[in-house]
Parts: structure tokens; C-alpha cells; sequence
């Protein structure tokens, strides 16, 4: 029974090892309410480089999700939408044209969800005519900020800052935070047939984190087949070594009883001549 109970061991130690494996891919988020992680986005420090693409990093701070974009900073990340690929941020500052003037997006995978247009901001010392909407988060007592189309001649009190192409003009009855400030991605095909499949998916191994280039492999990996066809077969394995092992113990002890008797009858034999 020895044999059986070694395999017992290591049949164990497989099925832990394949929920240790299962668990670096789980789906986390940052708190009650916060959004799933999941591919292709990773969750910073606590899964594994596999576990997302690229660029994909997302980190929690005060049980929010939140990522980080070099040319702007960090936004809170509101929701995911893994279905639609879409990616609702805020604005922790508060002001989603300051995001929207300072926001690169060109060296990212991501891009405007909504249909955009070029807008001007103008930076003028005067107020402009009800007709202008002022954006707020951006004016002060000196300078007044307003978004243009592009097409509009300047007033003479104002000078053109920077002319963006963004989703929406500024408007006192959008909220200042978030309208308009929705993300996509785009999938390779492997993604979505793995998705589609159930499955979860993961960067192959080996493959260079640092260098986010366009059509990395992805692997699919469904951990639920795998994990129960590869029990299926450990279990019909035990269930072969322990028929050979109850076998070989029962053979084993019909040759002890065999050989006892067979003693004993030496032993009466001896006993009898003896006793002549």
C-alpha cells in the first residue's frame, strides 16, 4: 500500500499546483463596487506580468482602481466593459478638459470610444458673449477659457492654446469630471476567440513586457478543461496502481498465510518425532 499512498502525495501536490497556477490569473478588483480585472488588463503587484498586455496596468489606491497614463497621470477608473471594450474614467482633478488638453494617447492602445472632432481652446482676457460656454476648472479672474470648433474666426481678446481632436466641447450641463472621457482598445482576434471559448487568456512565455508592439502572441488557456481532463487521468492512474497495490497485498499475505502454515507443520513434525 506503500505505492498507493505516494501517488496519493503526488497526485495532491499536482492538484495544488494547479490551483496555484489557476489563482495567479484570478479576477480581482479594488474594492466593494470597483470593477473586475481581468484580461488584458493586470492588476500592478499582484499578478503576474502573464496575467495582462502591455500598457494594461491598473493599480488600486483607497479601494479605487486606477491607471496611469504618462502624458497626463493618473485617472480613476469608474468601469470596465470587457463586452464592448470600453473604459469609463474620471477625473480625480475634477476638470476632463484639462485631461483632455494634456492627454496623449497615440503611444497607448487605447483610443476615444466616442466619434471625435477638433476643438480649439482659446485662452482670452475678456469674457466672451453668453454664446461662449466657459470652461470653469481652466479659467481664472484673468483668463477665460472656452472650446471652439476650429473653423471659427478668433476674437481679438483671445489666442488659440492648443487645438485637440476630443469627443465633446466644453458645456456647463455635462459633468465636469467624466462626460465624454471614455476609453476602448483594440482586440487582437486571439483575444476575443479565447474569450469567446471561456477560457482565460495570458501572454505566451517569454514574451517582452517592456516593449508594447502590436499583435503580441496570446495564448488561449481554458484552466478548466485542462485541470479536469488532467484529473480525469490521475484519477484512472490511482485508480490502476491501487488495484495492482490491493492485488500485490492480498497475493502477499496469501503467500505469508502459506508460509506460516507451512512452518507450523515443520514445527508438528518435529514436535512428533520427538515425542517417539
Amino acid at each position: 500500500m506503500d505505492s498507493a499512498f505516494l501517488f496519493i502525495l503526488f497526485f495532491s501536490s499536482m492538484f495544488l499546483s494547479i490551483q496555484a497556477f489557476q489563482a495567479n490569473c484570478l479576477i480581482l478588483k479594488c474594492g466593494d463596487g470597483a470593477p473586475d480585472i481581468r484580461f488584458p488588463f493586470r492588476l500592478s503587484g499582484r499578478q503576474p506580468h502573464h496575467c495582462g498586455r502591455p500598457a494594461f496596468e491598473l493599480s488600486c489606491k483607497d479601494n479605487t482602481t486606477m491607471i496611469r497614463f504618462p502624458s497626463y497621470g493618473e485617472l480613476v477608473v469608474k468601469s470596465i466593459s470587457y463586452d464592448v471594450r470600453k473604459l469609463h474614467l474620471l477625473d480625480p482633478k475634477n476638470c476632463v478638459h484639462q485631461v483632455f488638453l494634456n492627454l496623449n494617447l497615440s503611444h497607448t492602445p487605447f483610443r476615444y470610444y466616442y466619434v471625435i472632432k477638433n476643438y480649439t481652446y482659446l485662452n482670452c482676457s475678456t469674457r466672451l458673449p453668453p454664446s461662449f460656454s466657459e470652461v470653469t476648472c481652466l479659467s481664472d479672474s484673468r483668463h477665460h477659457v472656452y472650446t471652439v470648433e476650429s473653423s471659427l474666426v478668433l476674437p481679438e481678446s483671445c489666442r488659440p492654446v492648443k487645438t485637440v481632436a476630443i469627443p465633446f466641447s466644453y458645456s456647463p450641463y455635462l459633468a465636469d469630471n467624466s462626460f465624454g472621457l471614455g476609453l476602448t482598445w483594440s482586440s487582437p482576434g486571439s483575444d476575443e476567440d479565447c474569450e469567446a471559448k471561456g477560457g482565460q487568456c495570458k501572454l505566451q512565455t517569454g514574451y517582452s513586457t517592456t516593449k508594447p508592439e502590436k499583435g503580441f502572441p496570446i495564448k488561449y488557456l481554458n484552466l478548466g478543461d485542462i485541470s479536469s481532463k488532467f484529473l480525469m487521468v490521475l484519477l484512472c492512474i490511482l485508480a490502476v496502481v491501487l488495484l495492482i497495490s490491493i492485488k500485490m497485498y492480498h497475493s502477499k499475505k496469501v503467500d505469508m498465510q502459506l508460509e506460516n502454515e507451512n512452518l507450523l507443520e515443520v514445527l508438528r513434525c518435529y514436535k512428533a518425532q520427538e515425542n517417539m
